[in-house]
């Protein structure tokens, strides 16, 4: 049996494709769905399920897309409640996919109507399941989100549905089975995923410490919640759209595909409810920029960022790309539920610059530089990496205040003196330093390369400190 796995890494999500005697089925898709139409071409299949695992919270399907082309039945597990025509299953119900059989089994706890996918060949042997979100390699789903969109599933009831779930039908599955998972390394829907993307069950059985055959049901729960960060702001947004219904890619793409002149943008862009997204990377950005832009680079995490970041999903955005990338910043915004980009700058950032306009720029310098000016000034230092990043290896008298708390505080930075940032290799600085200017900063520089390049070419003292298991 072929499980194509199909993988985004830049929000360490996993869709998977299976075809059979012309009959094809696609699990948790994203929203751009001409990919999965194209693949089943390919095989001259047709599309005939859309299987969502659950109603996800870090990125907006396309099952609704890929229904009203394809004409593919989308199907969620027990208790789901969609606000659109699709099939409930039962537990235990089987869908017939040529000579293929997919049995789906209700294991509530991530979310309540969270299921996994058992697969079977022709021959009737059982191959894999698609654990969605209740199952990943090295962890599972955390229990925490479905109670930011409904008040009663509170963290604790959903982590003691997952002990059963896991313990009741998952571990009793046999250990040969292959494990497909809905993320990796990097997800924010569990704390401590592996970066591989598969495994088999019974190696998960023997190594995934919430698989312990020992555990009490408080046990496992006290571990599930330890640890456990703050989830990001758009995540019950997403929730809600895929609940509910959304707007068709093509509508949103359509919309947002306006080139702007200069003059236009500038116009645009002046406006209260409007903000300047500029997607460079964080070298050329930080070389010259619009005023009051905010940089986050689509070569990284781009999608998460905008979510931590950009706090209103119906936010008005302008963007500023690389020609030729306009198209895929508006795609990456929309899998995240940001569907109100209006327009880019025609031609980037060179013909603003060829236009004019005024243009802003950001001081940056080498762990090297660092090192020389901590020895004849005394500078604040401020670290905008995770905690647990801080907690592993920082800078000695450095302050961690993590990206996604940035805006929260604010008044933490001095107006009158200057500061150092820096991040692990400088990214998610120059994310900070665009947000500190924008809010009237002009009084600190960033480290180019970041904690790594520090921690390499300088004798700067350093301080470690090894997290206990329970926290990482």
């Amino acid at each position: 049996m072929k499980v194509e796995q199909i993988y985004t890494g830049c929000i360490a999500h996993a869709a998977y494709y299976i075809e059979n005697n012309g009959e094809a089925a696609i699990f948790d898709p994203l929203r751009e769905v001409q990919p999965y139409i194209d693949r089943a071409n390919k095989d001259n299949a047709k599309i005939k399920y859309v299987f969502e695992t659950h109603f996800h919270a870090d990125f907006v399907s396309g099952h609704l897309d890929l229904k009203a082309k394809t004409g593919a039945e989308i199907v969620f597990g027990p208790t789901a409640k969609p606000g659109y025509e699709a099939t409930v299953a039962t537990d235990g119900q089987v869908f017939d996919l040529g000579n293929y059989k997919i049995k789906v089994i209700h294991t509530p706890g991530h979310t309540m109507e969270s299921s996994t996918y058992l697969l079977i060949d022709e021959n009737g042997k059982e191959h894999g399941i698609i654990s969605g979100d209740t199952l990943f390699i090295g962890d599972v789903g955390r229990p925490d989100l479905a109670q930011h969109v409904i008040a009663e599933l509170t963290q604790d009831k959903l982590a003691r549905h997952l002990y059963h779930s896991l313990r009741e039908k998952i571990m009793l599955l046999s250990d040969d089975l292959i494990v497909y998972p809905n993320h990796g390394a990097g997800s924010a829907c569990g704390k401590n995923m592996s970066k591989e993307t598969t495994d088999t069950l019974g190696n998960q059985k023997r190594t995934n410490y919430a698989l312990r055959p020992d555990m009490t049901e408080d046990e496992f729960v006290e571990e599930l919640l330890t640890g456990l960060t703050t989830p990001p702001g758009y995540f019950p947004k997403n929730v809600l759209m895929n609940l509910k219904g959304y707007e068709s890619l093509d509508k949103v793409l359509e919309k947002a595909k306006h080139p702007l002149t200069a003059d236009q943008f500038e116009v645009i862009s002046e406006r209260k409810d409007v903000i300047i997204l500029d997607t460079r990377n964080a070298t050329d950005f930080a070389a010259a920029f619009i005023p009051n832009s905010i940089n986050i680079g689509i070569d990284g995490s781009f999608a998460s960022w905008v979510g931590e970041i950009v706090s209103d999903i119906n936010q008005k955005i302008v963007l500023v790309t690389e020609s030729g990338r306009e198209e895929e910043c508006m795609i990456r915004l929309s899998r995240v539920g940001y569907d109100h980009t209006i327009g880019y700058l025609e031609g980037g950032f060179e013909n603003w610059k060829k236009a004019g306009k005024q243009i802003d720029s950001l001081r940056r310098i080498s762990g090297e530089q660092l090192e020389q000016m901590l020895a004849t000034e005394e500078l604040s230092l401020f670290d905008v990496r995770k905690q647990s990043e801080f907690d592993s290896e920082h800078l000695v008298s450095s302050k961690n205040i993590p990206l996604n708390q940035l805006n929260y505080n604010l008044d933490v930075f001095p107006k009158d003196k200057l500061f150092v940032i820096y991040c692990a290799g400088g990214y998610r600085s120059m994310i900070a330093a665009s947000i500190l200017k924008q809010n009237g900063y002009e009084n600190f520089v960033d480290v180019s390369g970041g904690f790594s390049e520090i921690a390499k070419v300088t004798k700067l003292p350093k301080t470690a400190y090894v997290c206990p298991s329970t926290m990482l």
